[in-house]
């Protein structure tokens, strides 16, 4: 599912209150990290994470290794942080991120 402009700006509105809770460090992408940043996207639907200086990957890199990994969708990337997004099948239709058209 690709973004729309108005969806990706609609998502970085929300990402601004949330918390970084996923950090991409010298070990790059593993299975703890994947399983990690899975499990918070099932629960929250959007997620804010960090590149860290000692990583091998680049902010754009690490951020759409993840994506990748976790079938999510990169919202953005602005200096060593980073937004993925994907809806969740666990939480009742009311209670997701309602998406503009």
């Amino acid at each position: 599912m690709d973004l729309t402009s108005k969806q990706r700006a609609q998502l970085r509105g929300l990402a601004n209150d949330i918390d970084t809770i996923v950090h991409i460090g010298k070990d790059g992408v593993g299975d703890n990290l994947i399983k990690q940043a899975d499990d918070a996207l099932e629960a929250r639907e959007l997620i804010k994470g960090r590149v860290l200086e000692n990583s091998p990957l680049s902010s754009r890199e690490g951020a759409e290794e993840l994506a990748r990994a976790v079938r999510a969708e990169v919202v953005q990337v602005i200096g060593s942080k980073f937004v993925l997004y994907r809806e969740t099948h666990s939480k009742p239709k009311e209670k997701r991120i309602k998406l503009a058209r």
